[in-house]
């Protein structure tokens, strides 16, 4: 249905129609995106060049990460208590002290019963 006047043409569409907005819509974007390279690339030349590798921090001779300790600890007995009382956390100790000697190696090895994890393929009742 024509709502145009009798003798009159429509001359054109309206711009968003014609696509001269959305052209000038991403020139404007792709004007941004070059002033915003060019922007990060001065303040990059600005910033300080990295460091030397002789001026890095040198790790300590040892094969242990700064800060680790490895040694074996003897574990706490459990307090025991009657029925009447719960066993609260600060009742607790810590954990442990610290042995001097290395337990030996049957010492170290799991003899409880398995877990049988999920998807460990055990069954979990120690078999």
């Amino acid at each position: 249905m024509d709502t145009a006047l009798p003798g009159t043409t429509v001359l054109a569409a309206g711009a968003w129609q014609s696509g001269l907005a959305q052209v000038l819509g991403g020139l404007v974007v792709v004007a941004l995106l070059i002033g915003a390279f060019v922007l990060g690339f001065r303040v990059m030349k600005r910033e300080l060049p990295p460091p030397d590798p002789e001026s890095q921090p040198h790790r300590p001779d040892t094969d242990r990460l700064p800060g680790e300790v490895a040694e074996y600890r003897k574990p706490s007995e459990v307090p025991r208590t009657d029925g009447e009382h719960r066993l609260m956390p600060y009742n607790l100790s810590s954990s442990g002290e610290a042995d001097p000697e290395a337990p030996s190696e049957e010492k170290r090895k799991w003899r409880g019963i398995s877990s049988g994890g999920f998807g460990s393929g055990g069954t979990g009742h120690g078999d």
